[in-house]
């Protein structure tokens, strides 16, 4: 193994469960989940050895699975598919706790893919200047499109 492949798998293994995250936002099928993940390597992959650390890692890998899942997300929703599934789910926990993460996640899934980035990096609880950074926008924008966000979530019944 390379130098090179040791250093990207290193920063993989660290940062795995920012990857699966961004991925989760996208899709809550594990097969997808996991497709996802396997792209967001690829393009981690291709890009790794021209990153040049002008910013934080943790930054363009955010920056990195986002715009792959993004793209991945906008070619899907262009394919119209039918999904089949079981009318019962024996695996489904009913507790009002996850029936209101359930709410909250098919309302955040509503959202055009941009604001479910944005979403997703504030409840990673970055701050509001690195979700600019991220995604190419100023942190006083980001504010503003979290509030808009807030209320749009709001209406979305």
């Amino acid at each position: 193994m390379t130098q090179l492949e040791q250093q990207f798998t290193k920063t993989v293994t660290e940062h795995k469960s920012t990857i699966y995250t961004v991925c989760y936002m996208f899709s809550q099928d594990a097969d997808e989940v996991n497709d996802l993940f396997q792209e967001v390597l690829v393009n981690l992959w291709k890009g790794f050895e021209s990153f040049e650390q002008r910013s934080d890692i943790r930054t363009w890998i955010y920056r990195v699975a986002l715009n792959t899942c993004i793209s991945l997300d906008r070619k899907k929703r262009r394919q119209a598919t039918a999904r089949l599934s079981m009318d019962i789910n024996l695996f489904e926990d009913r507790d009002e706790d996850t029936r209101q993460v359930d709410m909250l996640h098919k309302r955040i899934a509503k959202l055009q893919p941009f604001d479910r980035a944005i979403v997703l990096l504030w409840l990673e609880n970055l701050p509001y200047d690195e979700i600019g950074q991220i995604v190419g926008i100023s942190a006083k924008n980001v504010g503003v499109r979290l509030y808009r966000i807030r209320e749009q979530l709001k209406q979305n019944n």
